[in-house]
């Protein structure tokens, strides 16, 4: 007999072997309809997979998370099976199930897969699915694997499986397809009743750009056709929400291929608007005595070096710049820490100089695969809202819990409302990629699991997705029409303090090594910016937005009364413009309902009469007419209990 935990601390015992519907069934018929997957210690398994020792265990449904991953993926699979069917010779890539849906890369040889042909492989995918096909997995030796995908002609899938280790490969099998994968999946095809295949793209083998172009097929599934219709509605919304669209309608930023790929340039609102941002996190951070500093966008090798980034990331990183000095070579700066830690070193510090917080907005540069740039949200050049605080072991706790304050802050101000945290810890079994000791990351770990516990913040805890240097706490906003976002992250690192050699004179006089926490609430400006626009739909917060007011003048007669009041409305620190064009006031209107300034004044005759203007709200309407004076301090009063709030 073997132990199962439940999440809600009670146990009970089954025979060794026992799979996950087995337990559900134990518990309630109805629940073994609705489970998809199960957690086991962890590790998310089939349903069918057996147990063979204690665990603690947990069942997933579709509103779970884990549900939904093994949905998508098996979903995949059946894209790949009908693919199989239609087009004979195909070869396969990767088919990983993603935050919405799945995608599959495939090599469809002198076959050319559109977007016309879309419709035609949700047919087949509807028709496969019908026949409820089982999914059955298997372990299998690596010869094994390597001749079946051999015969078959699958060099992709032989690539794969050429780098794993025998005797932890598995295969997954439904109807005439198999395919080599770690699972989870669902037990059969029958959950699967509506199928949407969202578009096709070229992705490059493995993400190589000296690799083959390969077709991946985006597509995404669900349970009830009630479901499909109210995603696809979702995205129709996302479409005008894209914040490209809509940061060239509103002139916030822009890219040249002349330029490169990748980089962006904040045009003069956009800039404004970033500026502004800085300046607000800038008056918080002051309030937790942060100091700012500036460091050089290059650095020497050896620094990164040093900090264990070159070992990681610096095949992935543009190339390094060599001088006219024999063997000296620089990188284009790709994260600020080694430098803040090359600062906290300028200085012998004392125990009682810590907790030392330096901060600043530094620009980095990744190299990302063209493929993978999506307009602010993946580039190559960005700005973090990056700050390092050093500080005794016995103050991380402390100092992590100021650093959710922190973020907190900035959430309520941009009316993230929703939003989830996720503890990132190491893999459990693969060690190799971090660096460090077990002692230091367990220290880490603990810390920000006990500072969620003290602030009540409920965190989902996911192995394997620790940065390589410790543990991390990062903060997943919804967006108004229930889309997930990474933003805001915090990090506890004792690696970097001890490959810097940073120490501090501690009260008993001996040297000490200090712990170092990473810090950014917005993460990089630039995918911030575009989040709170897709958010907004540019609509932002009247404290924020580029021109919080456009004066509309009815005909030329009123230009110069309208340039009056906007210079009494920039006198009171109001960002106003003056819509002189000659036409009509309609016409006007429509096209500033469109540039998504919040207020409009209206003047004309009447209103240069009597030092007034006629207000409209955006998306209210006429809100009256009153004297220009008295719409100042109305307006002036509404940011200010807009900032009082944080």
């Amino acid at each position: 007999m073997i132990k199962i935990t439940f999440p809600d601390g009670s146990v009970r015992e089954y025979n060794e072997g026992v799979n996950g519907l087995q337990i559900a069934e134990s518990i309630s018929s109805r629940l073994a309809q609705e489970v998809l997957a199960c957690g086991v210690n962890g590790e998310t398994y089939d349903l069918g997979r057996p147990i063979n020792e204690d665990a603690n265990f947990v069942l997933y449904k579709w509103d779970d998370e884990e549900g939904k991953h093994a949905f998508w993926h098996t979903s995949a699979h059946l894209l790949a099976e009908a693919l199989q069917e239609l087009y004979p010779g195909i070869q396969f890539g990767i088919g990983p199930a993603i935050e919405n849906g799945f995608y599959y890369d495939v090599d469809p040889g002198e076959a050319v897969i559109k977007e016309s042909d879309l419709p035609a492989i949700e047919a087949k995918m509807l028709e496969l699915a019908a026949k409820k096909e089982e999914v059955v997995r298997k372990s299998i030796a690596k010869t094994d694997a390597l001749k079946m995908f051999g015969d078959r002609g699958e060099t992709y899938k032989c690539e794969l499986i050429s780098e794993l280790e025998d005797g932890h490969i598995t295969t997954y099998t439904q109807g005439a397809f198999t395919d080599l994968c770690r699972g989870p999946h669902l037990m059969t095809t029958a959950p699967i009743k509506a199928i949407k295949l969202t578009s096709v793209a070229g992705a490059y083998w493995r993400g190589h750009e000296d690799r083959k172009m390969l077709t991946r097929i985006y597509g995404i599934t669900f349970p009830k056709k009630k479901m499909l219709d109210e995603y696809l509605i979702l995205l129709e919304e996302a479409k005008k929400r894209d914040h490209r669209k809509i940061g060239k309608e509103m002139q916030l930023f822009m890219f040249s291929e002349t330029v490169g790929k990748g980089l962006p340039m904040w045009l003069p609102k956009g800039t404004a608007l970033r500026l502004r941002l800085q300046e607000f996190l800038r008056r918080i951070q002051t309030r937790y005595d942060y100091q700012e500093v500036i460091t050089p966008p290059i650095g020497n090798k050896l620094l990164y070096v040093t900090s264990g980034h070159y070992a990681k990331y610096g095949k992935d990183a543009f190339q390094p710049i060599h001088t006219p000095e024999e063997g000296e070579e620089y990188f284009l700066k790709p994260m600020n820490c080694p430098h803040h830690c090359e600062i906290y070193k300028n200085f012998p510090r004392s125990y009682k100089d810590l907790p030392l917080r330096i901060a600043e907005f530094g620009t980095v540069c990744r190299y990302e695969q063209s493929g993978e740039l999506h307009g602010l949200t993946r580039v190559r050049s960005f700005t973090q809202d990056d700050a390092h605080i050093f500080c005794r072991p016995e103050q991380v706790k402390d100092e992590f819990l100021r650093v959710m304050d922190i973020i907190s802050i900035v959430f309520r101000s941009m009316d993230f409302q929703n939003f989830e945290a996720q503890i990132s810890l190491r893999d459990k079994v693969n060690r190799e990629k971090y660096i460090g000791s077990d002692d230091n990351w367990e220290k880490a770990e603990q810390a920000i699991i006990e500072a969620c516990a003290e602030k009540g913040l409920p965190a989902k805890i996911e192995y394997g997705e620790a940065a390589f240097y410790g543990p991390k706490l990062d903060f997943m906003v919804k967006d108004a029409i229930g889309r997930r976002w990474q933003l805001g992250t915090i990090q506890v690192d004792y690696n970097l303090p001890e490959r810097f050699e940073l120490e501090y004179m501690g009260s008993d006089n001996q040297k000490h090594r200090p712990v170092m926490i990473h810090r950014a609430p917005f993460g990089s400006m630039e995918r911030f910016v575009a989040v709170l626009i897709e958010h907004t739909a540019g609509k932002f917060p009247l404290w924020l937005t580029p021109e919080q007011v456009v004066i509309l003048p009815i005909s030329e007669k009123f230009n110069e009364y309208a340039e009056q009041v906007k210079m009494y409305l920039k006198i009171h620190e109001i960002r106003a413009i003056v819509d002189d064009r000659n036409e009509k006031i309609g016409r006007k209107i429509r096209d500033n309902e469109m540039k998504r300034i919040p207020y409009m004044l209206i003047v004309g005759e009447k209103e240069a009469e009597n030092g007034e203007v006629s207000v409209r709200r955006q998306g209210e309407g006429d809100k009256g007419t009153m004297k220009f004076e008295e719409f100042a301090k109305i307006l002036n009063e509404e940011v200010q209990n807009m900032i009082n709030k944080w």
